[in-house]
């Protein structure tokens, strides 16, 4: 997943690349900020799983 953050010039959502110590923004349509949001519920919710997953395997050992 490639790094986002505020443009400093305009202050708008853009993608970072740093190419030979120069960074360069180029800013996000409102398409492919949907699709980062849509991607980090889905990474938020795969973790989720995993940590109750964890979480009941933990209270297991704990009551034995």
């Amino acid at each position: 997943m490639s790094q986002v953050s505020n443009c400093p010039t305009c202050g708008g959502k853009s993608r970072i690349k740093e190419n030979k110590g120069a960074i360069s923004y180029q800013a996000l349509q409102d398409e492919e900020v949907l699709k980062k949001v849509s991607q980090l519920k889905k990474a938020m919710e795969t973790f989720k799983t995993k940590a109750e997953a964890l979480e009941k395997e933990l209270q297991t050992f704990k009551k034995n």
